[in-house]
């Protein structure tokens, strides 16, 4: 995978004279830069090694109102080469440069001090060497080699190449492979009769023609009809500075700093959680700088991540008042705009008036919890997010409380423990008060586990359902709760009714065991049969229920039945017949008698009820069945 070095440094110190020594490759692109002599958009070169690996160079802007435009260069890189002019020494853009590429946590870089042949004298190059390496001293970039060159006359310019070379070495092994290709655009063009192109230094994985990515923040899909790396066409890119031919997507709907990508960590956020660093100081020759401070609670800043930039809100109140073991500081950032972001990008945030960098830092959680789940933001979550792998799966989940993947649900331990304790207590406290009770109904504790979820972490209502069900059956499954049907009992509990209920249940049984029964409600009081011994004499077939509050014991009922259908064969059935012939009232015999014109049994006339046409089916199959010959018979 191509290493990305990005240039820095003062205006007119020399910067894309030297890519050009480096490289023989003029990255100023355009004209006016060209006659102006100065870089006023992002340019692009390479060196290929002696090894066949090829380093890319980003040449930025140097002048102090083209900080945005560096930046988008800065914003990919993966190493930097700082520029200064031996005749002027280090400058304000200088430290600027030095305090962006410490805010993006830039480690690793070489600097080189130019235009050596305008100093014949040995002295002036040590001491513009030692002030180098002093402001370095105070950045990420301590420590950096400081070399001398002249791109004019070619002093130095093998050793600058050398240890680019060495660089590159130092930094390559580390460029592993991601969950997924991005490529964060920073040139959009169009070419007639072709179609679209966009360039951006590729990471995390490799793309070849046919590709599609999605376009992140917009969440639409684009096909890669071809791939460019430095000019030429090839099968796949594989990683540093690229070009992407697309189809089915016009120029106008693509800028700098959107992100075509294919790795599922990446978002569209206005709102993420990071660790803010304090803003290097680097003092130069020319007096001490204002001492930084870390970005405050309700600042209003700039914020730059990858090729992008946004406005951003400074949230730090009580909750978000973390400060790291490193020194850096959590906040919430809250962007006028919706941006790509993953966990672990790089950002720099600047001070829009005057101009100054307020800090860096990284992404620690692109989507962080919103609602009650940010309560869980303490420091021992904030610290596990910060120093573990990015985006770690266990810490996030962790500081949600619960996540969901491509398998449901995740809950986080305290909060599976928390709701599987709520659910157990439920199913006590219901044996406790119903005693003879065969179980809580399963919708009833799905119900209230589901609520106790709301309470803990941010979940929709349908996601708490999902989430309540998966700790009930989670407990069923295990065996610490125990089902019968629809009703959910401690495990240690046996699964049938006491005693005591199945001597009810008989008592109600016998009392419906008459042409007139007494309401049921009352019948079931008078027997001591409480509702779970009733739905089980339902349940079973013992009863039949034929309003809420009149029932009859099936024997009963099938006796009652019987007589109407025996009465009706004869000649039409009068309500009044059958009540007299079954000591009842006229409420019973309508109820009975409606329901065996529901079966189809009888058929109610003006004359009176006769039979049905199920009942006459019935007896035309049962004559059909006697009159039949046995087999083997002649007839």
């Amino acid at each position: 995978m191509s290493v990305v070095v990005g240039s820095a440094g003062h205006i007119d110190h020399g910067k894309t004279t030297l890519l050009r020594a480096l490289t023989g490759i003029d990255a100023d692109r355009l004209p006016e830069e060209r006659r102006r002599g100065m870089t006023i958009d992002v340019g692009y070169a390479h060196l290929v090694l002696a090894d066949g690996s090829v380093v890319d160079f980003v040449d930025v802007p140097g002048h102090d109102r083209l900080v945005g435009n560096m930046l988008v260069g800065a914003g990919e890189i993966d190493a930097a080469l700082l520029v200064v002019a031996a005749d002027d020494g280090p400058n304000a853009q200088t430290i600027e440069h030095l305090e962006l590429l410490d805010a993006l946590g830039i480690r690793d870089g070489v600097a080189v001090i130019t235009k050596a042949d305008l100093v014949p004298d040995g002295s002036r190059l040590e001491t513009v060497a030692a002030e180098v390496a002093a402001l370095l001293a105070e950045t990420t970039l301590a420590g950096a080699p400081v070399l001398v060159a002249s791109a004019t006359t070619g002093e130095g310019v093998d050793a600058v190449r050398a240890a680019i070379a060495r660089l590159a070495g130092l930094v390559g092994p580390r460029l592993a492979a991601g969950d997924g290709p991005r490529l964060a655009i920073d040139r959009v063009f169009a070419i007639r009769g072709r179609g679209t192109v966009v360039t951006g230094s590729l990471r995390g994985g490799r793309v070849t023609a046919g590709t599609s990515l999605c376009l992140m923040p917009d969440g639409v899909e684009v096909r890669v009809r071809e791939v460019q790396a430095r000019g030429r066409t090839v099968d796949a890119g594989e990683g540093g500075r690229t070009a992407l031919l697309l189809g089915g997507i016009e120029a106008s709907r693509l800028r700098r700093g959107r992100v075509l990508t294919l790795d599922p960590r990446i978002v569209s956020t206005s709102r993420v959680l990071a660790a803010v660093r304090r803003p290097a100081q680097p003092r130069g020759p020319r007096g001490a700088r204002t001492p930084a401070t870390p970005p405050g609670d309700r600042d209003r800043l700039r914020l730059h991540l990858g090729t992008e930039q946004a406005g951003a809100l400074v949230v730090r109140g009580p909750r978000e008042a973390i400060d790291l073991p490193d020194g850096s500081s959590v906040v919430i950032l809250r962007l006028d705009n919706p941006i790509a972001a993953a966990p672990g990008d790089r950002f720099a945030l600047r001070r829009p008036s005057p101009g100054s960098t307020a800090g860096g830092g990284v992404v620690l959680d692109a989507a962080p919890p919103r609602g009650i789940s940010r309560r869980r933001l303490t420091a021992e979550r904030a610290t596990a997010l910060a120093t573990g792998p990015a985006g770690s799966a266990s810490a996030r989940l962790d500081l949600h409380g619960a996540l969901r993947d491509t398998t449901g649900w995740r809950l986080a331990s305290d909060v599976e423990a928390a709701l599987a304790a709520h659910a157990r207590g439920l199913v006590d406290a219901h044996h406790a008060d119903a005693p003879d009770s065969t179980g809580l109904s399963m919708a009833g504790l799905r119900t209230e586990v589901a609520l106790a979820a709301r309470r803990r972490v941010t979940l929709s209502r349908a996601a708490a359902d999902e989430v309540a069900r998966g700790v009930v059956d989670g407990l069923i499954g295990t065996g610490v709760l125990a089902r019968n049907g629809d009703r959910v009992r401690a495990a240690g509990r046996a699964a049938g009714l006491p005693p005591a209920t199945l001597a009810a249940m008989d008592r109600l049984e016998a009392a419906l065991s008459v042409a007139a029964p007494p309401p049921l409600a009352d019948a079931a009081r008078a027997a001591g049969c409480p509702p779970e011994g009733l739905r089980a004499l339902d349940a079973a077939g013992r009863i039949v229920r034929l309003e809420d509050d009149l029932a009859w014991s099936a024997a009963t009922y099938r006796d009652l039945a019987g007589r109407a259908v025996s009465m009706a064969a004869a000649g039409p059935l009068s309500p009044a017949a059958f009540r007299d012939a079954t000591g009842s009232s006229r409420r019973y015999v309508l109820t009975i008698l409606g329901d065996l014109d529901r079966q189809e049994l009888l058929r109610r006339t003006d004359a009176g009820h006769v039979l049905g046409p199920k009942m006459l089916a019935r007896l035309r199959a049962r004559a059909a069945a006697s009159t039949r010959a046995p087999d083997g018979d002649a007839g």
